[in-house]
């Protein structure tokens, strides 16, 4: 996806220029003097418009601010200049500048007011900005330089800011950050929180334009808890709405489509004119991106609207590039040409040349797609190689030069803009120092990872394509456990595909769902073939209406002879039944297999949330795949292959915790628990185990049993999957009597813990997790502890059943005992639900728990064990 559909370096303009001026609570103190003879005091009335101004309410502001001005017979009193000021905020951050500047202009004000006339000073700048009247503003700007040389008065803050803004106009970052952080400085040293949130504000958007994405963050979190300290719910709206901007630049789309629908549903309700405007375009953005091209051009379009009617020009210049990418997108060719034009005269209007650089790259992709490549090429060449281009701007153009050279016929040069455009990412991506950022990140490159895994597959370098599929995956994971170095080269390592298959002693199914066409490849001992599939959409489609279907603890699949369900069937003919002729003999054609062989689904996209045992195999008869396959998930080869490397046997120490107090009404006491926590311990030596159970089942038991020692733990116990966040999913466990809102053992904590065991078991429900992000899979509990170095991880994809679960965990630890591996012991424990004659034998009972590989264990500096 492209995300420099912004400013210069990244944050959007109609983002980045919302850095508003206001006075704080302190400048609103130095500016009440007490005054007699009024029905009521002129301070109460300030600071009752003023509280609305923080609350957002900017036509209550607006109103009181102006009807108070009115009492003032002399405009240029001091209650007079000070609600004028006022009143030309709440004007200026509903977005009508010009009106702004018109107040401010009807009683100019004077030095001899420092306060009002610093701070009216400051608006009029912020508004000649909004509208890139560039001189103008520094001139507003500079006239306060003699007040506040020397001067601690707190209104001389907004100076520093202003200052901030324009050198980040003018592309001068290191100056604007250095402003901003002599902001943060002033506004500490005055107490003001007001101005200190918006310091880190200004500073977030910043860094944000830098690509330093991870720290955005942190001073944009830290911006709102100062703005919250404030008591600025306007304040709290832009700061969570650039947050979701960040979110989007990580390519984390839904926490950051969750952020930026509150914020514009607030700003709407305040009637914010300039921050509907920013979050309309970031929902677009979203929707663009999600290929919703009905909802987003309504978004863009209603912020365009918005933007023309107050003169933004940095909005408007931002709304018109993104629709002309998304009516290229759409296949419009005129209208993305016009739009893409009227961008690129905002720019040179401006003489703003960095912002040339998107436009130009959007009327290269037109060019491209009109058939006149000379012109193409010279678009991509000069944002490709302009100095000051953004990284993200950077690899967009060089992915463009692939697919120019690619529909030209010249293979070798599109090959070696892909590697180049996937180098530069790369580049990018080593920057993000967050495991929880990088798992989202890669989505940024799944359109250049697609278009070139299909240029090599259609030029019949299938090896090759598998070799960079199969280092899109896992990474985060790979990188965490010291398997894979962070940085270390811009392309794969060598990949031994079918030597993997071997060791394994199975059959591994790589899948690659792509936009237009997919791909699955089988790898044996003997070779690796390659099956061609469905574009991404039809296969997603399927999978979703059969988990559906799964899910449901009443739906049928009791009469799978006499009505199979039609998607179960589509998808095994779609997914599995191409390779059927490269399996083994006893695979292919009986309904059981030896215990032995192995299938490795290494699934794409979609199908980390497809159980592929419920898949309906419709000969000799219809039944579930697992009847004859043993399914494993793993998440690459690369990990299939570390897998195998397995360390000498332990003794079989068993760390077991669960059967909880309850710690609150919304997670009740599991009847079975206990049950199912006696069963478990029975199968381990009474010396080999270490048990907590109900008051002592807590988090912090966990961590400080020195979890590392153990090579088998389970957990009995609620389960919570965070979709939003991953790594704030959760075993529920009871509350720690030292701390009592401490009951839950976190993902992220979970992680922090290296781990040896050969098999951890989450008996609780949603454990898997239900969110996967492009290349890493699904995230939540399960990858925690993959995370952590468990070989193995046990976790469940929906609701299980207390009664089924205890019944397959006591099938599944007896075979465990009689030297079963965990995969064919939960293999057996599963058909032995599936055979049996109640309603376990539905899917919904039998088919959540699944077994994910991983790496080995690994020591606690990160690095492999030996």
């Amino acid at each position: 996806m492209l995300i420099g559909d912004r400013d210069r370096a990244g944050h959007p303009r109609a983002l980045g220029w919302r850095r508003i001026a206001a006075a704080s609570v302190t400048t609103a103190a130095v500016l009440a003097i007490s005054c007699c003879g009024w029905r009521h005091s002129p301070q109460d009335a300030y600071d009752h418009a003023y509280r609305a101004l923080l609350n957002g309410n900017l036509k209550q502001t607006q109103n009181e601010a102006h009807r108070e001005l009115e009492r003032y017979r002399d405009p240029r009193s001091d209650w007079a200049c000070r609600f004028r000021v006022l009143e030309a905020r709440a004007v200026l951050q509903q977005g009508y500048y010009e009106q702004t500047l018109s107040l401010l202009n009807s009683a100019p004000l004077s030095p001899d007011q420092p306060d009002s006339f610093i701070l009216a000073s400051d608006l009029a700048a912020e508004a000649e900005l909004k509208m890139h009247n560039f001189p103008e503003a520094e001139a507003f700007i500079n006239r306060t330089a003699d007040l506040c040389t020397a001067s601690t008065r707190a209104s001389c803050g907004y100076v520093l800011k202003a200052r901030g803004l324009l050198a980040s106009e003018r592309h001068q970052s290191q100056l604007a950050e250095q402003y901003f952080e002599d902001g943060l400085v002033f506004a500490r040293s005055v107490g003001d929180h007001l101005q200190e949130s918006y310091a880190l504000l200004n500073l977030g958007n910043e860094l944000l334009g830098e690509g330093r994405l991870d720290e955005a963050i942190d001073k944009l979190e830290a911006g709102y808890r100062a703005a919250t300290q404030a008591g600025a719910l306007r304040l709290e709206i832009i700061t969570r709405g650039d947050i979701g901007w960040a979110y989007y630049r990580l390519g984390d789309l839904e926490k950051a489509l969750q952020l930026s629908m509150w914020a514009e549903n607030l700003a709407s309700k305040i009637d914010d004119v300039g921050n509907d405007e920013n979050e309309l375009t970031n929902i677009g953005y979203v929707y663009k991106d999600e290929r919703k091209f009905d909802l987003a051009a309504s978004s863009f379009q209603q912020s365009l609207t918005l933007a023309t009617r107050t003169n933004a020009k940095a909005h408007i210049y931002n709304a018109l590039r993104v629709l002309a990418r998304l009516y290229l997108q759409t296949g419009d060719l005129d209208k993305a040409t016009q739009y893409a034009q009227q961008a690129l005269d905002i720019a040179r209007q401006d003489k703003n040349h960095l912002d040339e650089l998107y436009p130009t790259l959007v009327q290269g992709q037109i060019a491209a797609r009109r058939g006149d490549s000379a012109a193409a090429e010279r678009s991509f060449r000069s944002v490709e190689s302009d100095n000051d281009c953004p990284i993200f701007l950077k690899w967009e153009a060089e992915h463009s030069l692939a697919r120019l050279y690619e529909d030209e016929t010249k293979p070798d040069s599109a090959d070696r803009e892909y590697r180049t455009a996937l180098a530069t990412f790369e580049a990018a991506r080593d920057t993000v120092r967050r495991e929880d950022s990088q798992l989202s990140f890669l989505t940024n490159a799944s359109r250049i990872y697609d278009d070139y895994i299909h240029f090599l597959v259609s030029h019949k370098k299938t090896d090759e394509a598998l070799r960079w599929a199969d280092y899109s995956r896992a990474r985060t994971l790979l990188e965490g456990l010291g398997l894979l170095p962070k940085g270390a080269k811009n392309e794969p390592s060598p990949l031994n595909p079918l030597q993997i298959a071997q060791q394994a002693q199975g059959t591994a199914f790589f899948y690659w769902l792509g936009e237009n066409q997919s791909y699955l490849w089988v790898i044996t001992s003997q070779k690796a073939t390659l099956f061609p599939l469905p574009p991404r959409g039809q296969i997603e489609e399927a999978v979703e209406r059969y988990r559906k279907t799964l899910t449901g603890a009443q739906s049928g699949l009791e009469s799978l002879e006499q009505s199979p369900d039609r998607d179960g069937l589509w998808l095994y003919r779609t997914l599995i039944e191409p390779a059927q002729g490269l399996l083994k003999p006893r695979l292919a054609k009986q309904s059981f297999l030896k215990d032995d062989t192995k299938i490795f689904i290494v699934p794409d996209g979609a199908l980390n949330n497809l159980n592929f045992e419920t898949l309906i195999v419709p000969e000799p008869h219809p039944h579930y795949w697992i009847e004859d396959a043993n399914i494993v998930n793993v998440s690459s080869l690369h990990v299939l292959a570390s897998s195998l490397a397995r360390e000498q046997n332990r003794a079989r120490k068993l760390l077991l915790i669960g059967d909880s107090v309850s710690p609150s009404p919304d997670y009740p006491e599991l009847p079975r628990a206990a049950d199912q926590m006696t069963a478990v311990a029975m199968r381990f030596p009474a010396d080999q185990q270490q048990v907590f159970s109900r008051e002592q089942a807590t988090a912090a038991a966990y961590e400080n049993s020195h979890p590392e020692q153990f090579s088998y733990i389970h957990f009995v116990a609620h389960g919570t999957a965070s979709r939003l966040s991953p790594l704030d999913s959760a075993i529920v466990l009871s509350k720690d009597a030292n701390n009592p809102e401490s009951f839950k053992l976190y993902a992220r904590k979970i992680k922090e813990h290296p781990l040896h065991a050969d098999l951890v078991t989450i008996s609780a429900c949603y454990s898997a997790g239900e969110r996967f992000y492009a290349g890493e899979g699904l995230v939540g509990l399960a990858w925690a502890f993959l995370r952590a170095g468990a070989h193995n991880v046990i976790a469940a994809s929906w609701e299980a059943t207390d009664a089924s679960t205890q019944q397959l965990m006591d099938t599944f630890y007896a075979a465990l005992n009689h030297g079963a591996s965990p995969d064919v012991a939960l293999r057996k424990a599963k058909l032995s639900l599936l055979h049996s004659d109640g309603a376990f034998r539905k899917p919904y009972y039998w088919a959540p728990f699944q077994l994910y590989a991983g790496t080995l264990s690994h020591s606690p500096t990160g690095r492999r064990s030996n």
